[in-house]
């Protein structure tokens, strides 16, 4: 169901024909301004109670107030229980973003350890990505770091192997992970199945925190091999005890039930929140990390941390206990639609003691350390874009800055790139990346020229806002095509600067062009104004080429298998992820790819006749 109205009196917005139709009943409500964006989306048990409590007693202060203001029209949508109220509420804060919601800014999923399942000798390695996958996964952990250096010690421990199964497929001779007893070496058959099952067996436990078990299993080996005279095997076992006892002390024990929780603190200064969570899987501390959500003024530490742990759940698995720092409203509706989420009991608690309630000083430890390396990093920002605009002579400090680049190999695959800069250091939502065509090979001019050309259109459209600065990788004809795109698109306020290497193209030699001036500025190599420069620039080039060699890759592989007739995109995928990527096609023979599923022997011969053509 849907409500709406627009009617007001005089300028302001009359609610009450919208309250009259609302019905008692739970469901989610919107705040619409004037121009159709979303204020603010809450959820109600009881839709007219909640919406009216906002418009009874005239205008609320602080925060709620200045909201109720913004109001010009009331959309509510009625689910059938409160539990479906918050699950829309949190789909459509992260769908819209409105500015009065608090809002998670991470929208990445986080890594995992994958136990493959479909192979004999199965493999321990790095994923993120869709849990809906064939296998097993242990995690989350906080960081890719966290991942790949738990995987360096399990390799070290159970010798599991970790390369791809194409890779796996098309060895005759050991890899260097053999050589540096990373693998045991299955591929080439130096250990048998159900010796490498053993060891696989063993890096689970460990992985569910049951390393205790493991070590009185290769004990009893360790004390067997020693009775049997089997010295070489029993000192084998005891050097594998040693590096676990040592990896266990490294991976320090956070509580003796082995449960799985995440601990949840807040921290806040000038009204800037950080909230930090530590993981806790198997009993093991698996890392802690950190955020700054988007927090209008005036939002309390309890909306705080109701609404990230609202959102921070949503797609993500949810452990058996979410213990917070404070207590939030509705938190008892929220453990029962994450227990529905999970398929089990899910327990929200604030009140701990013992081991837990250390635990959670330590998360409050973190995020008061996170708020102020923010705070200190911000402040850094703020300080370079000063000194920016004093070096340069701008009427203002610049607080929001967009650098373009072009990248491309002798013409091809011409990319553009555009990044973008404030107060808060990269705004990397901001980025945008163009890919340009119906310009001549090696034009670099045409192509930053269609670069801001299309970037500046959208943004007289509303797409986002003009910057204060405008920066483009080059020199003075660089700056001569961006400022007639600006002239062209009558966009005006905006500075307007080249970037030039300068004679030698040596770092802190740089010639910063500015529109209106005729000579360029040199800034000492110590500058803040130049080291932020360098900064933008350097990050522009990264993300030009970046695009561009993606580009490049994908247009040379189209190039080569899409010349194959009879070959469809699902079996061009099949190939490359088969036998590692185009390179690997490349080398094989006709008999191996017509061993891929879906490949026939007259298949197979098109696709080598294909790829080596003088053959």
């Amino acid at each position: 169901m849907s409500e709406s109205s627009s009617e007001r009196h005089g300028s302001g917005f009359d609610p009450r024909p919208v309250l009259k139709r609302l019905p008692h009943r739970p469901g989610v409500y919107r705040f619409i301004d004037r121009r159709g964006g979303i204020l603010y989306v809450g959820k109600a048990r009881d839709l007219r109670k909640r919406v009216s409590a906002y418009f009874r007693t005239g205008i609320p202060a602080g925060k709620t107030g200045q909201m109720v203001l913004q109001v010009a029209d009331i959309e509510v949508s009625v689910t059938g229980s409160e539990g479906e109220a918050l699950i829309l509420e949190n789909e459509l804060i992260k769908a819209h973003r409105p500015r009065f919601n608090v809002l998670l800014r991470d929208d990445k999923s986080y890594p995992f350890i994958h136990l493959s399942s479909r192979h004999p000798f199965p493999r321990l390695s790095f994923y993120r990505g869709s849990r809906k996958i064939d296998g097993r996964l242990f995690g989350p952990y906080p960081s890719a770091g966290a991942v790949r250096e738990t995987l360096g010690l399990l390799q070290k421990l159970f010798r599991i192997r970790s390369c791809e199964d194409s890779f796996f497929s098309h060895r005759s001779r050991p890899c260097l992970q053999y050589q540096i007893e990373r693998c045991s070496g299955p591929c080439v058959g130096l250990v048998s199945a159900e010796d490498y099952q053993e060891n696989l067996d063993r890096a689970v436990r460990f992985l569910e925190g049951r390393s205790d078990d493991v070590i009185d299993e290769l004990a009893e080996k360790m004390e067997s091999a020693a009775e049997n005279l089997e010295y070489e095997e029993a000192a084998r076992y005891r050097d594998q005890i040693g590096r676990l006892r040592q990896v266990r002390q490294h991976f320090a024990t956070a509580h003796r039930d082995r449960g799985d929780m995440d601990l949840i603190a807040t921290s806040e200064q000038a009204g800037i929140y950080c909230v930090s969570v530590i993981f806790i899987r198997g009993g093991r501390n698996l890392g802690s990390r950190t955020w700054i959500p988007g927090v209008h003024p005036g939002t309390s530490a309890e909306e705080v941390i109701g609404a990230f742990v609202t959102q921070f759940y949503n797609g993500r698995p949810v452990p058996h206990e979410v213990i917070v720092d404070r207590c939030f409203e509705e938190a008892s509706l929220l453990e029962d639609a994450l227990a529905e989420r999970a398929g089990r009991k899910v327990t929200i608690r604030h009140r701990v003691r013992g081991e837990r309630a250390r635990w959670l000083e330590l998360a409050a430890e973190n995020a008061t350390h996170g708020l102020h390396l923010h705070i200190a990093s911000k402040a850094g920002m703020l300080e370079q874009l000063n000194a920016l605009g004093e070096a340069l002579g701008l009427a203002e400090s610049p607080q929001r800055i967009e650098c373009f680049d072009v990248s491309h190999t002798g013409g091809e695959s011409t990319v553009a790139s555009c990044v973008v800069f404030g107060s808060e250091g990269a705004i990397k939502a901001d980025y945008r990346r163009f890919n340009i065509t119906e310009v001549a090979a090696g034009d670099d001019y045409g192509a930053l020229r269609q670069a801001l050309m299309r970037r500046y259109t959208r943004i007289k459209r509303g797409e986002a806002a003009l910057p204060d600065l405008l920066l483009v990788d080059g020199g003075k004809g660089q700056l001569g095509e961006a400022v007639g795109v600006l002239d062209e698109l009558q966009i005006e306020g905006v500075d307007v600067g080249a970037v030039a290497k300068g004679r030698s193209r040596r770092p802190g030699q740089e010639q910063v062009f500015l529109a209106g001036r005729k000579r360029p500025f040199i800034l000492r190599p110590e500058s803040p104004a130049l080291r932020l420069i360098q900064q933008i620039r350097d990050e522009a080039h990264r993300f030009a080429i970046a695009g561009h060699r993606q580009r490049r890759g994908k247009a040379r592989r189209r190039s080569i298998l899409e010349d194959v007739p009879g070959l469809g995109p699902k079996r061009r995928s099949l190939l490359l992820r088969e036998f590692g990527g185009l390179h690997g096609v490349d080398k094989a023979s006709i008999e191996d790819l017509a061993k891929v599923k879906g490949i026939s022997r007259s298949l197979a011969e098109k696709i080598y006749n294909t790829l080596h053509p003088s053959e």
